[in-house]
């Protein structure tokens, strides 16, 4: 028998996401895009709930819960507005490149300060996706694009391990298209010094993992909210006499958007779960990624499609939830970076192959 109750702990901390991202965050999304940041007050209540603490260890003053909770509780968020939802969060995805590779005595000494200052942020960025010079103690380059203005904490991902800087950051804001509350830089580095670096393959790797199912759950609350969005347009939009989601071609659609929601919803819990396990997970996570921002792609122009010309209008979300789609599936190497890490798995997996006796 499957049993597919969450419990009451993760029931409550879902309930708990949801209602603070229907009330504080999905009224002021456009505001919070517009300034290019989520309000004082806002984010002081999300640090009040503890939401930004979830996976640091009990020891260390945190929740002490694994993935399943951090992804359920992101695409609650999500589906309120994703931008806030990384803005709100002070330690991103750079928590599990410090937790993989540096354990609990770097989480202490360089993530907690950040969870004690206000707007405080850390980011995480592939190597592969800047120019870098990483030299033995400092590094020079340029990352084109992070979904943030301020970064107090920036941890390159290497394939081989990570290094964090904390100073000589230099960010140059960009307009950005999605995750606008979240904000928008470049960040140019000219021998910045080194904070840490760790060297470790295995760690590297779950921590690319778990910044994945991150992006995946993110994707799942965007593509959540598009789909309510869009069917409940669809029932009230009356044309040739009866609402437009009863004729047949929308219907269907309307159909197929959810049920690739769901798919990429399963998929990510079934990620998260297996890393809670302490099963290998790395390669379920770039199969959830793909598979959710592939669906995404699919879900944000057909719920602006379902509109119509009243979606392309800011005066309605689903043009921001369509941008939204688009921003998240670039994250961590995107789609293309996904393909190849599950590629090479398969690759250099030593399994029998049974060969037919035609073959032999």
């Amino acid at each position: 028998m499957i049993d597919l109750d969450p419990g009451e702990e993760l029931t409550l901390i879902q309930d708990t996401a949801r209602k603070f991202a229907t009330e504080a965050l999905n009224p002021a999304q456009r505001d919070f895009e517009a300034a290019r940041e989520v309000a004082a007050d806002i984010r002081a209540a999300f640090a009040e709930i503890g939401l930004g603490a979830l996976e640091i260890p009990e020891e260390l003053g945190g929740a002490g819960l694994g993935a399943v909770a951090k992804v359920t509780v992101l695409e609650e968020l999500a589906a309120g507005d994703a931008g806030s939802a990384i803005a709100l969060d002070p330690l991103g995805a750079a928590l599990y490149a410090v937790s993989e590779l540096g354990g609990d005595g770097a989480v202490e000494q360089y993530c907690l300060p950040l969870l004690e200052q206000d707007g405080a942020r850390a980011v995480l960025v592939l190597a592969d996706e800047a120019t870098l010079d990483i030299g033995a103690g400092t590094v020079s380059g340029t990352i084109p694009w992070v979904p943030a203005d301020r970064v107090d904490l920036l941890a390159i991902l290497t394939r081989e391990g990570a290094v964090l800087v904390t100073d000589g950051l230099a960010l140059e804001k960009l307009k950005g298209s999605g995750l606008r509350a979240a904000g928008a830089s470049e960040i140019r580095l000219d021998n910045a010094p080194i904070a840490a670096a760790w060297q470790d393959k295995t760690g590297a790797a779950r921590a690319l993992a778990r910044a994945r199912l991150g992006a995946a759950a993110l994707l799942c609350g965007v593509m959540r909210t598009a789909c309510i969005y869009s069917r409940e347009y669809a029932k009230d939009r009356v044309a040739f006499g009866k609402p437009i989601a009863h004729h047949q071609g929308l219907a269907f659609l309307i159909v197929e958007m959810n049920a690739a929601l769901e798919g990429a919803r399963i998929l990510t819990q079934e990620a998260a779960s297996r890393a809670d396990q302490g099963r290998a997970f790395e390669v379920a996570a770039a199969q959830a990624f793909v598979e959710a921002a592939e669906q995404a792609a699919y879900i944000g122009p057909n719920a602006l499609q379902i509109l119509g010309g009243p979606g392309f209008m800011a005066d309605l979300p689903v043009e921001k939830y369509m941008r939204e789609c688009r921003a998240l599936g670039l994250l961590y190497g995107g789609i293309d970076r996904a393909r190849e890490d599950i590629g090479q798995t398969y690759l250099d997996c030593d399994l029998p192959i049974q060969l037919t006796e035609y073959e032999a």
